[in-house]
């Protein structure tokens, strides 16, 4: 008597299932918000080209498709250059055993610290942490650094004599993406006139992504935060640190503050540099407070 159950599925036909799912999510997940996700629907129009020339018995269009094919995917492999060397790049961080959770949140608070500093020193700094939704078309307005995030960089970068100083900086995690990056300025008509570029740069970005922007002014020294359009100012030190820690979901341990001996390197701008920032036109964020 034939038997009525159905198809076994083997323990490893599941994990090979979940396997392929993953990887197709992790690749979805890689191309969200880039250049790439326009080209992947391309890729995916040649597929359904391909299996209905197969399946119509399109004889010329089957070979001329089947003769492309494997010159496509080397032509993917450098189309999607950037896009699979970042995912290796997560992959590699993701297993190393050398990364512990207590040195990401070191990270940031090399943040809290640099802000400590340009507050100190009214230095108009404006920094942009990506969250979920890739930042890479405002990354590549600006010059591309992939450096590791640490204050000592965050104070180079926005001395005032440096000419990477003007624009935004945008971080991805524990590294630096690029400096001098433009952003969209809210239009929001409810906002204070007393907000200059640099503020409405952070509020624009965070209106259009889920990113988080610390700005520090360069006419009064205050501390101010931008999340989901809207702006919280004249924060703390301590008030800063609370709130990247909630927003990042990360412990940020409490950090000694440099002392103003520390801070002296940053040496005070020539008026007639600054004269000439002040007479260009404001195109970039760092450019107003």
């Amino acid at each position: 008597m034939p038997s009525l159950a159905g198809p076994h599925i083997s323990v490893i036909s599941i994990l090979d299932i979940v396997l392929v799912a993953i990887l197709i999510y992790q690749f979805l997940v890689l191309v969200r918000g880039t250049r790439a996700a326009p080209m992947l629907v391309g890729v995916a129009a040649l597929g359904l080209a391909f299996y209905f020339a197969r399946l119509g018995d399109l004889r010329t269009l089957n070979w001329l498709l089947s003769t492309l094919l494997p010159f496509v995917v080397f032509a993917l492999i450098v189309v999607f250059q950037s896009e699979i060397r970042h995912a290796l790049a997560n992959l590699g961080s993701r297993i190393s055993l050398m990364r512990s959770s207590s040195s990401v949140a070191d990270v940031y608070d090399d943040i809290v610290l640099a802000a400590n500093l340009f507050s100190q020193n009214q230095t108009g700094a404006l920094i942009v942490i990506e969250r979920e939704i890739g930042l890479r078309t405002y990354i590549e307005s600006g010059v591309s650094l992939d450096a590791r995030l640490s204050y000592d960089l965050l104070a180079t970068i926005f001395r005032p004599s440096a000419p990477l100083h003007d624009g935004a900086v945008i971080v991805q995690r524990d590294r630096i993406a690029a400096a001098a990056c433009f952003l969209p300025l809210s239009m929001n008509p409810v906002l204070s006139t007393q907000l200059g570029t640099r503020h409405r740069a952070a509020i624009g970005i965070t209106e259009e992504t889920d990113a988080v922007a610390v700005i520090i002014s360069e006419e009064t020294g205050t501390i101010s935060m931008a999340v989901a359009g809207s702006i919280e100012r004249e924060l703390t030190v301590e008030r800063l640190r609370e709130r990247l820690s909630h927003l990042l979901r990360r412990y940020a341990p409490k950090a000694t503050l440099p002392s103003p001996a520390e801070e002296s390197y940053i040496e005070e701008e020539p008026p007639s540099s600054h004269l000439s920032r002040r007479q260009d036109a404001g195109l970039r964020p760092g450019r107003d407070d």
